[in-house]
Order: structure tokens, then C-alpha cells, then sequence
């Protein structure tokens, strides 16, 4: 106790961290807005609620299906039957992957028949399906992106070297004509 002070210590009541509370990545935003917001809600409540966040995993998980895999409108609904139209699109590590997803993050979406029994989420599994989604995102999105971008910029120089043979091809063409004279 300080001296004089009617104040005193009482230990520590409680622990966070101050900036940043999430270990969210930014994402760029060519991703879609809704799963941006699912994920870096997954991130921010890893620690509070791991159920919750592999439910939101799930959730995310869900609109980067529907997104990315173009699933139609009329064959949405369950998450289940909705991985099965890119089954054989993605490789079997992959699909065993966001399974994983989908079963664990099912846990934190769905309560167990037996009110009773209480399957938990560990902080550490929830975090496990937070850098599946992150893996995804940058597989799926961020490489498609890239690689657009690669096509883009190599079609742009393909177009100006073309267009410097054929100055080229016209300059001597014209020494030649200027040359026979």
C-alpha cells in the first residue's frame, strides 16, 4: 500500500492484449465483403468463444463455396450438400480440410440432440480452422487474383511489342522505298 494512500493493491483482475485484438490478416478487397466479415469475426473471437468461432469458420467456409465454386441458387442450403459440387474440383488434403471445417464448426452451429451432452471447441482447433479459411482465401482468391493480374500485365506487353514490330517492320520498309529512289 502506498503511503498515506487509502488505495491498495489488490493483484491482477484481469489479462488482454491492447492492439491488436485479432490476429485477423487483412484481406484485399476483391474478396467478397460478407466473408471478409465472417472471417474477422472468427479471428476476433477466437480466444472468448472457440465454439463461436469455428461456427462463424463454418459460416465463412459456406460463402466461399458459394462464391468461389459459383453454386447455383437454387442448389444452396446445406453446407454438406453444397461441398459435395466441388468434391472432385479441389484435391483430397483439401476437401479433408474443409470437412474438418464444416463438422467441427457444425459444433458450434448446431446444439447436440442430447441437450445434455456438450462437445466443446478447444481454442487451439478453433485456430486450426481460422488458418484453413486463411489458406483458403489465399489459394482460391488471392492466387486466382494474381494469376489475372500476371495475364493482364503480360497481354499488355505482348500488345506493345507487337505494336513496336510493326513500327520497326514500317521503318525499314520505308528506308528500303527511300533507299530504291
Amino acid at each position: 500500500m502506498v503511503q498515506g494512500s487509502k488505495w491498495g493493491s489488490v493483484g491482477k483482475l484481469n489479462d488482454w492484449k491492447l492492439l491488436p485484438r485479432s490476429g485477423a490478416k487483412p484481406m484485399p478487397t476483391y474478396i467478397p465483403e460478407e466473408i471478409r466479415n465472417n472471417y474477422l469475426e472468427a479471428c476476433l473471437i477466437l480466444n472468448d468463444s472457440p465454439k463461436a468461432s469455428a461456427a462463424m469458420s463454418r459460416r465463412c467456409l459456406q460463402g466461399i463455396v458459394r462464391d468461389f465454386w459459383e453454386i447455383p441458387q437454387k442448389n444452396r442450403g446445406n453446407l454438406g450438400a453444397e461441398l459435395s459440387f466441388i468434391r472432385d474440383e479441389v484435391d483430397p488434403e483439401t476437401y479433408a480440410g474443409i470437412q474438418a471445417i464444416r463438422e467441427i464448426g457444425d459444433i458450434g452451429a448446431h446444439m447436440e440432440k442430447a441437450v445434455d451432452t456438450i462437445v466443446d471447441v478447444e481454442p487451439g482447433e478453433a485456430e486450426l480452422l481460422v488458418e484453413l479459411i486463411e489458406t483458403l482465401i489465399s489459394d482460391w482468391y488471392i492466387s486466382r487474383y494474381r494469376r489475372s493480374e500476371r495475364h493482364s500485365e503480360l497481354k499488355k506487353i505482348v500488345g506493345q511489342k507487337r505494336k513496336a514490330k510493326i513500327t520497326s517492320k514500317k521503318g525499314l520498309d520505308q528506308e528500303k522505298t527511300g533507299a530504291a529512289k
